[in-house]
């Protein structure tokens, strides 16, 4: 039963359900996002290997619970 699961009838119904269910106008814009989404994902977890093989621990200021006070100036227009 599952042994032919993805053939490529399967691959061209499933992109006809997709262009009914989003439009096709649509489709470019979701593409678009998806991949700035994938390259913001790859870079931050590229970021985050880096850091780990930089010093191996979390620094006291980023650790949850000791952040440095706000500025309150920060806000105001």
């Amino acid at each position: 039963m599952l042994r032919n699961g993805l053939e490529p009838w399967h691959l061209l119904v499933v992109a006809v359900v997709v262009v009914l269910v989003f439009g096709s106008k649509k489709l470019p814009d979701t593409a678009r996002a998806l991949g700035r989404s994938m390259r913001i994902l790859k870079s931050e977890a590229k970021a985050m290997k880096e850091d780990g093989a930089q010093g191996g621990t979390v620094s006291e200021a980023a650790a949850p619970g000791t952040a440095a006070p706000a500025d309150p100036s920060a806000g105001v227009r």
